[in-house]
C-alpha cells in the first residue's frame, strides 16, 4: 500500500508531503485545482517518461518520492530478478535534473525505467480512461479468467515448457538447414580430410624432414668434411690429440713448480677430455652416415605434400594442418550424424509438446469451468450499476497452436441492452459502461487476489446519484481487503470515504501552487455540502451532507 507522498517542485505543486492509510481514500476539488498533477506525479512512479515542462523552478531539481508497505506482496523474487535491495518499506524516487536529465531509484539504488515499470505495476494501478480501454484487450480479458480459475502455476509451468520447447524447434531448424548445406560440402570435406590423414602428419616433423632432407642431399660434401676434420684431429705427426696430448706430457713436468703451471695443466687436461670426446662423435657421425638415396627421395616426397598441403590452406605450420584435419573431422562427423541428432531433437520435442497439450487441457478446463461464475457476478454487479440488462457471451475457441496462455482463443462479447447482438466489448460498450464493468472486474479480482494499490480517477463520470451510492459501496467493500482510492466529483461517492482529502489551489506570494489537504470531520461536512449546492453552503446542504456521511 501507498503510505506516503512526497512531491518537490513538480507543476504547481512547491512542496507537498502527505501520508495515507488503508481502506477508502478520497481525493475531491473543483475542476483544474490540480488532481491531474497527483496523478501525473505518480505516474512518473510507474515509470512514465520525464518532461522538463513539468518542472515549477527549472533551476531547481523536482523529486517525486512514494513510500510503500509491501510486506503482503510477496516481491522478493522481483527485487531479486532485477538486482534490488528488498525493503518492506520500499522507497521509489524519481527526480528530474535542471538538465533535464531523469533519474530513478528503489530504495536508493539506482534503476532504469523498465525496472520502475516491472515494480510500480505491481504496486500502484491508476485506473483511468487509457486502462478501461484494458478491458478490449485479450490479454488482459484472460487474465481475469485466469485469476478466478487459479490457473496461476499452471501457466508458470506452462510457459516454461514453451519456452524450452521454442528453443528445441529452433535448434531443430538450424539442423535441418545445416544438412541441407553439409550434404553439399560433405564430399569436398571428406576430401580434404581424407587427403590429411593421408599424410600422416606428425607436429614438429617439418623441422626434422628438412633436417634430414639437407643431410641426404649432401652427404658427400658431409663426408669429406668429417673425414678432413677426423685427421686434422688423429695425425699421429701433426694431429691437434698428438699435440696436445705432448703439451699435458710437458706441462705435467711443470705442475709441481707452482700453483700456476698446475692450473694450465689442468685446463690442458680439461681440453683433451672435451677433445677425445669430440674426436669419438666425429667418428659417430662417420659411421652412422651413407648415402641413401631411397630414403631421400622419400623425405623429399614427404616434404612436397606438407608444403603442397601448408599452400592449399594458406598456413604456415603442421600444427595448424592439424587442427584444420580436427574442425573437418568434426564436420564430417557431425554431418554423417545428422539425421541421429535430427531424430533425438525430434523426440525430444515430441516429449515436450504432450507436456504442453495436458498443461494447456488443464489450463482449458479450468477457464471453462469458471466462465460461467464470472458471467453471473459481472451481471450481477452491473445489474446494481443500472445495467440490468447487460449480459456477456465468454466463449473459448480450441486451437491446433501453442500460445503464450495455452491453445485458446477467446470470444469476449457483450450486449448492453435486451434482445441485442453480442459484439466485442470495443464495439458494443460506451466509454461509461466500459467504465463500470471494469469497476466489477476489479471487485471480482478482489476477492481472488491480492491487488495492488488501485486509484480511480473520476471513475463515476456521467453517473446519477443512486448508481454513484453502489459504485460507493463497491469501492468500500474492495478497500476491505486492499487500499483504494478514488478521485470523484460526487458526494455520494466522496461520503463513503475513510479518508478524504481535498485539492485546491491558494495564491502564496502573488505565486498560485497546488495544495492537498486531509479533511477534518468538520471540514468534510462542509466539502460534502458544497458538492451538494455549491460554493454558498445552505442548512439543508449540510443536513444532507451529515446524513451521507452517517
Amino acid at each position: 500500500m501507498l503510505t506516503n507522498l512526497a512531491i518537490k517542485n513538480y507543476a504547481l505543486i512547491d512542496e507537498l508531503n502527505v501520508s495515507f492509510n488503508t481502506g477508502l481514500t478520497i481525493i475531491t476539488g473543483e475542476t483544474g485545482a490540480g488532481k491531474s498533477i497527483l496523478l501525473g506525479g505518480l505516474s512518473l512512479i510507474l515509470g512514465k517518461r520525464a518532461d522538463l515542462s513539468n518542472v515549477k523552478d527549472k533551476s531547481k531539481k523536482c523529486i517525486i518520492e512514494a513510500t510503500f508497505d509491501i510486506a503482503k506482496y510477496n516481491l522478493k523474487s522481483i527485487f531479486k530478478s532485477e538486482d534490488l535491495d528488498y525493503e518492506t518499506q520500499t522507497i521509489i524516487r524519481r527526480e528530474i535534473l535542471p538538465s533535464g536529465k531523469s533519474r530513478a531509484f528503489i530504495n536508493d539504488t539506482p534503476v532504469n525505467l523498465n525496472s520502475l515499470q516491472v515494480l510500480g505495476e505491481r504496486l500502484l494501478d491508476i485506473h483511468s480512461q487509457h486502462q478501461t480501454l484494458q478491458l478490449t484487450n485479450d490479454n488482459f480479458q484472460f487474465q481475469v479468467i485466469d485469476a478466478l480459475a487459479n490457473n496461476e502455476k499452471i501457466l508458470i509451468n506452462y510457459s516454461v515448457v514453451l519456452k524450452e520447447f521454442k528453443r528445441l524447434k529452433g535448434e531443430l531448424l538450424e539442423l535441418q538447414d545445416k544438412k541441407s548445406v553439409a550434404i553439399k560440402e560433405l564430399d569436398y570435406n571428406s576430401f580434404l580430410l581424407n587427403e590429411l590423414e593421408g599424410a600422416k602428419l606428425i607436429s614438429g616433423e617439418l623441422e626434422t624432414l628438412e633436417t634430414e632432407y639437407d643431410t641426404l642431399n649432401n652427404v658427400e660434401e658431409i663426408k669429406e668434411k668429417l673425414s678432413l676434420s677426423n685427421d686434422l684431429m688423429s695425425n699421429e705427426d701433426i694431429g691437434i690429440i698428438s699435440n696436445l696430448t705432448e703439451l699435458k706430457h710437458q706441462f705435467s713436468k711443470l705442475s709441481g713448480y707452482s700453483n700456476q703451471y698446475h692450473s694450465i695443466f689442468s685446463r690442458i687436461q680439461s681440453s683433451l677430455i672435451e677433445l677425445d670426446d669430440v674426436f669419438s662423435e666425429i667418428e659417430n657421425l662417420q659411421e652412422q652416415l651413407e648415402a641413401d638415396p631411397n630414403r631421400l627421395e622419400q623425405v623429399n616426397a614427404k616434404l612436397q605434400i606438407i608444403n603442397n598441403l601448408l599452400q592449399k590452406h594458406t598456413v604456415s605450420s603442421i600444427e595448424e594442418l592439424l587442427e584444420i584435419k580436427e574442425e573437418l573431422n568434426s564436420k564430417v562427423f557431425e554431418t554423417e550424424n545428422l539425421d541421429a541428432f535430427i531424430s533425438k531433437k525430434e523426440d525430444e520435442i515430441n516429449a515436450l509438446e504432450l507436456k504442453l497439450i495436458s498443461e494447456a487441457e488443464s489450463i482449458h478446463s479450468n477457464r471453462t469451468a469458471i466462465i460461467p461464475k464470472l458471467v453471473s457476478q459481472l451481471e450481477s454487479i452491473l445489474a446494481t450499476l443500472g445495467m440490468a440488462n447487460a449480459k456477456f457471451n465468454i466463449q473459448l475457441v480450441p486451437t491446433n497452436s501453442f500460445l503464450n496462455n495455452g491453445r485458446d482463443e477467446l470470444q469476449f462479447l457483450f450486449s448492453a441492452n435486451k434482445g441485442g447482438q453480442f459484439n466485442e466489448l470495443k464495439k458494443s460498450a460506451s466509454g461509461g459502461e466500459l467504465s463500470r464493468i471494469m469497476l466489477a472486474i476489479k471487485s471480482i479480482l478482489s476477492k481472488y487476489m491480492h491487488l495492488p494499490t488501485i486509484m480511480f480517477d473520476e471513475i463515476d463520470t456521467g453517473v446519477s446519484g443512486e448508481i454513484s451510492n453502489k459504485m460507493a459501496t463497491i469501492m468500500q467493500q474492495m478497500s476491505k481487503s486492499m487500499q483504494v482510492f478514488t478521485i470523484t466529483h460526487l458526494p455520494q461517492i466522496a461520503a463513503k470515504g475513510d479518508t478524504h482529502f481535498k485539492v485546491f489551489k491558494e495564491d502564496v506570494n502573488n505565486v498560485t501552487q497546488t495544495q492537498l489537504k486531509q479533511l477534518s470531520p468538520n471540514d468534510r461536512i462542509v466539502e460534502i455540502a458544497q458538492m451538494l449546492g455549491g460554493v454558498d453552503v445552505s442548512t439543508s446542504a449540510i443536513a444532507h451532507a451529515k446524513e451521507l456521511l452517517n
